[in-house]
């Protein structure tokens, strides 16, 4: 790596339900959660805010944009052709990448494409999809995991499975032997105790162990609307695992804060690999936006 690379990170979205779709789609799932959009939801995640976030990140000439799930609310056919047609403004495939949340793969879709429509942010074409993928940007390798699965009412889960675990390990690893930086998308908290069991990862602890092995370089993801950094200690080196709050909340909800996004500028220096990382969010007092905090996380050696 010999030039410097600036990587925008975005999750939590929630775009409002579109609808149109017909009641074929619709079950117990679907009418509680959008229950839940009109008592709560809606008032909390405004489409205003992460589109002012997006600009914002684009006026700062960031090389590529992340975005780790729940663009959608309820999993309809309408809401995917919404959110696909909201990514094509946000830039072209080969500047955005995106994995699925709880929300985008939310229940039964009754054989409709689903998430397959995003599929060229995904590193897939012409609506085929695989996970893990790896997508090229600049220095940097991106792969992606699909922690999403269908669950009950009230259950907001997610579960990688033992393949994608094989083969996510295996591309790591890959990875590793070339002169690349490798960032890890995944929307569910990828570390035990990082979240109730209802919300958790179910295979958080097998990921954790995977981490261990020191292929990555930093691990980004959203579900839980809070900002927050932890490490994974490994043989060689120390890993940032980072989430970030939601990018759409335009008012305070419990602990998680006003919208705000990850900015990671990668660089090398004489220790090797240093990681600025910047949170800009909407400002309470002002409404503008601003830098929240800003460090340095450094890959380091144990």
């Amino acid at each position: 790596m010999t030039e410097t690379f600036t990587l925008a990170h975005f999750s939590d979205v929630h775009l409002p339900p579109a609808f149109g779709s017909g009641w074929r789609h619709w079950n117990a799932k679907r009418a509680l959660g959008y229950v839940n959009w009109i008592r709560k939801r809606r008032r909390v995640h405004q489409g205003v805010i992460a589109n002012m976030l997006l600009a914002d990140a684009v006026a700062l000439r960031v090389d590529h944009i992340a975005i780790t799930g729940d663009l959608i609310n309820l999993g309809l056919p309408s809401e995917y052709e919404a959110a696909h047609r909201w990514l094509k403004g946000i830039g072209p495939p080969e500047n955005v990448t995106i994995v699925p949340g709880n929300h985008d793969i939310y229940s039964s879709l009754h054989g409709d494409l689903g998430v397959a429509r995003w599929a060229e942010y995904m590193g897939g074409e012409n609506e085929t999809l695989a996970f893990p993928f790896v997508r090229r940007a600049g220095p940097v390798a991106l792969v992606g995991l699909n922690s999403a699965v269908p669950t009950p009412p009230f259950v907001a889960s997610g579960r990688l499975g033992a393949h994608q675990l094989e083969i996510a390990g295996e591309q790591l690893a890959k990875l590793g032997e070339e002169d690349t930086v490798r960032v890890v998308l995944i929307h569910h908290p990828p570390l035990p105790g990082l979240a109730p069991p209802r919300r958790a990862l179910s295979d958080a602890a097998h990921f954790a162990h995977l981490l261990q092995r020191g292929d990555a370089e930093l691990v980004l993801y959203g579900h839980n609307h809070v900002s927050r950094v932890d490490w994974v200690q490994s043989r060689s080196k120390s890993i940032p695992v980072v989430g970030v709050a939601s990018a759409s909340a335009g008012i305070t909800h419990r602990e998680e804060p006003l919208g705000c996004y990850n900015l990671f500028t990668f660089f090398k220096s004489e220790t090797g690999l240093r990681i600025r990382h910047v949170v800009r969010g909407i400002d309470e007092a002002s409404g503008e936006i601003k830098k929240i905090s800003e460090s340095v996380l450094t890959p380091s050696l144990p």
